[in-house]
């Protein structure tokens, strides 16, 4: 039997607005039943907008981009990186905040955020990989340049701090600031007993904490804030370990043995479900517990999810994630067993899927897309394409969904 789903507890949010990566919930849930199915850049089927993004208004080279929009009523809110034309890509790039609105597409304002001080010798994972978060007040963005700042819902900007020991960071820095409290958390797991995760004041930007991280190495994923057992944890999929923190200042709760990196953990009908993102085993685990719950609390595992660096989505008793060669599985979300394995050509694994409430699933980028309804057998909605690859996850409020392609932004809407 098909259990309802489970909406975990995301705090600091508001109503049906994309405040961060991942939506209201963080898990790519969505309360909008009145979504396209389908869509087409070579006729325009139900795309209402299209606006060019800064690096193609400015015929700049284009950073890999990955940061997906945000929506908050009438504003959508993406950031960009690229390097002005002649300037190499040797030398730093310019960090772009731009405000569109959402009902017409049309750009209100677009922000230059000066540059931290990491100059990247390694470009596989660039410099604007962080998603933004705002609270309906403030902007809070994030650069690979290791640089966190804020602006006011205007462009303004008030107040920015650059990340210490950047040297220590893998090849780039792309954890997405999280809400919480009154602060903005910023997760930077680095190298050499260096990783961090630091409480910023929203509004003044000071240091209320740091909690110091010495037991993990780097890894890029944006944490989870969600209630269980009636209380906040803040849960991390770490280098070794699942982790459950408390979001009021950094303290391990629990952990469970497994490797970590880029997707964001899912916690769905009890469960929290984790896997590395870069090959390796998946787990899912009963967060009732304290300490290491290694033995005692892992529900299930999987052996192996190759490499797909987009998060899973649950919906019902089935979860699911992308990996690669392009392929989608169907997972038993009680017991782990594998109910389907489909290969969708030409999908993206970077970019990561939103549900609906009537079990809709959108694995939606720039590029190929695919609709599928929620089940234990591939039930293949339709194939949408808007030939503009992007490895940005989709965000959505009021009707639309809004995808972050490599070089345009798109409105998608029942026209």
């Amino acid at each position: 039997m098909v259990s309802t789903i489970v909406l975990a507890c995301a705090l600091d949010t508001h109503g049906d607005e994309w405040p961060k990566f991942r939506g209201p919930t963080g898990q790519g849930i969505t309360n909008e039943m009145a979504l396209p199915i389908e869509w087409s850049a070579k006729d325009g089927k139900n795309i209402v907008w299209k606006s060019p993004l800064p690096p193609t208004a400015a015929k700049g080279k284009a950073d890999n981009n990955q940061s997906s929009p945000i929506i908050w009523g009438d504003a959508v809110i993406v950031t960009t990186v690229y390097w002005p034309a002649g300037k190499p890509q040797s030398e730093l790039p310019e960090q772009h905040v731009t405000r569109y609105r959402l009902s017409d597409g049309s750009q209100q304002w677009d922000k230059t955020v000066p540059h931290g001080p990491w100059l990247l010798t390694d470009l596989r994972g660039g410099y604007g990989a962080p998603t933004p978060a705002t609270d309906g007040d403030r902007l809070y963005v994030a650069f690979g340049s290791a640089t966190i700042a804020a602006l006011d819902m205007s462009g303004k900007l008030l107040w920015q701090h650059d990340i210490a020991d950047y040297k220590s960071i893998d090849v780039c820095f792309a954890s997405s600031p999280i809400l919480y409290g009154g602060n903005v958390l910023m997760l930077v797991d680095k190298n050499g007993g260096a990783s961090t995760l630091t409480a910023y004041d929203a509004a003044t930007g000071e240091v209320r904490w740091q909690k110091k991280r010495p037991k993990v190495v780097f890894d890029h994923t944006t944490p989870l804030v969600v209630e269980i057992g009636g209380k906040p944890e803040l849960l991390v999929a770490a280098s070794n370990a699942l982790q459950a923190l408390d979001p009021a200042s950094g303290d391990v709760l629990w952990w469970a043995s497994t490797p970590g990196d880029v997707p964001t953990p899912v916690y769905h009908d009890g469960l929290v479900y984790s896997d590395s993102g870069r090959g390796g085993p998946g787990i899912a685990v009963n967060p009732d517990g304290s300490g290491d719950i290694t033995k005692t609390n892992v529900k299930w595992k999987i052996s192996n999810i190759p490499e797909g660096l987009s998060s899973a989505v649950a919906f019902g008793d089935w979860l699911y994630r992308l990996h690669n060669p392009g392929v989608l599985r169907c997972f038993d979300m009680t017991n782990g067993h594998e109910k389907f394995t489909a290969r969708l050509e030409g999908v993206s694994t970077q970019s990561s899927p939103i549900v609906t409430p009537d079990g809709t699933i959108y694995l939606a980028s720039g590029g190929k897309s695919y609709v599928i309804k929620a089940g234990d057998k591939l039930d293949r909605l339709a194939t949408n394409d808007l030939d503009d690859p992007s490895p940005a996850s989709p965000a959505v409020a009021n009707g639309k969904l809004v995808i972050k392609g490599g070089r345009f932004l798109y409105g998608i809407g029942k026209k």
